[in-house]
């Protein structure tokens, strides 16, 4: 009977599990950064590369994610096991009532409502001082209570950082999981339907507004879970989350990485957050150089860098 080969996702995870033993802070840093905006930029997959809906305010979800569980956290004590799930329901319900309006539209008058309704998001954080903390934000955002990770065999000489890294790597593992089942179950199946000819979908009988609602909820949902995440990792929570910018820097990530693949945005999260890391640490005039070198990669690998690494793939294989 013959072995079935290592799945290459399990490797890249336990190769991931190992990083807080080498002992650099940075190192930790980075990955949790990495982790959390690859969830990110794969909730805006659901809709970019499977819906084919194009979101200028993905951000919105992201920055009510992170409100919600520093306000539950920070304000009211609530523990992390419950502000966490929080954080992807009450960016779903906002997802669910924008999604509404939304989807009723097309193209480029879906994606401007999408931006519209993100700014009005950006504008009640911005301006909200009670609850929010206004244009200063919402600092100092607690730790989750990780003490019980010390009593783990081989955990209890990390730093509180690396504890936090492992949590954010099996949070978002599991995330991830969730999403690539429903790409690949019947449901995600119909979406990529939609995207190809939503007039043809809508013909054969499909509910096509009622599936690109449930898909903005669904991405909505994910990209407040990793919003939630964010917060805390950025020990603090504050308007730009919410701001175009930010839906400007999923977008690239998704696209770059290579929408439509699964993988893409994950990928493209990487590459981009490296590249902000390296370049950063050499020049102040990073967004100029980050801006030549976007453009050179976009236009080399005109389906993202999965794509085309898929497209050589396959001409090899062609040979």
């Amino acid at each position: 009977m013959s072995r079935r080969p290592v799945p290459w996702v399990l490797v890249l995870f336990l190769v991931l599990l190992c990083i807080p033993w080498l002992g650099s802070r940075l190192y930790t840093f980075i990955a949790t950064d990495i982790a959390i905006l690859a969830l990110f930029a794969l909730s805006l997959n659901l809709l970019l590369g499977y819906t084919g809906l194009v979101s200028f305010g993905h951000a919105a979800y992201f920055g009510i994610g992170a409100y919600t569980t520093a306000i539950l956290m920070k304000t009211y004590g609530v523990p992390f096991v419950v502000a966490f799930p929080a954080a992807g329901i009450v960016a779903a319900g906002f997802a669910l009532v924008f999604g509404f309006f939304c989807v009723r539209l097309t193209k480029i008058y879906f994606a401007m409502l999408t931006l519209a309704f993100a700014q009005i998001v950006w504008a009640i954080c911005f301006k909200w001082n009670d609850v929010t903390g206004g244009e200063q934000g919402m600092p100092n955002v607690p730790y989750p209570d990780l003490g019980w990770m010390s009593a783990i065999p081989g955990l209890g000489s990390l730093r509180s950082g690396d504890h936090f890294y492992l949590l954010v790597l099996a949070l978002v593992a599991v995330a991830i999981a969730a999403l690539r089942r429903i790409v690949a179950s019947p449901y995600g199946r119909m979406l990529s339907v939609i995207r190809e000819n939503p007039e043809r979908a809508e013909f054969i009988g499909i509910n096509v507004r009622l599936y690109q609602l449930s898909a903005f909820v669904v991405a909505g949902f994910f990209a407040g879970l990793a919003g939630g995440l964010f917060g805390i990792f950025n020990r603090g929570v504050f308007p730009d989350f919410a701001y175009w910018t930010k839906s400007a820097e999923v977008l690239i990530m998704t696209i770059l990485g290579g929408m439509g693949h699964f993988w893409g945005p994950a990928v493209g999260a990487m590459v981009l957050t490296l590249l902000n890391q390296q370049i950063t640490s050499y020049t102040e005039y990073w967004p100029l150089i980050l801006g030549i070198i976007l453009i050179v990669l976009l236009f080399g690998f005109r389906g993202g860098i999965v794509g085309a690494v898929v497209a050589l793939n396959r001409r090899l294989r062609g040979r």
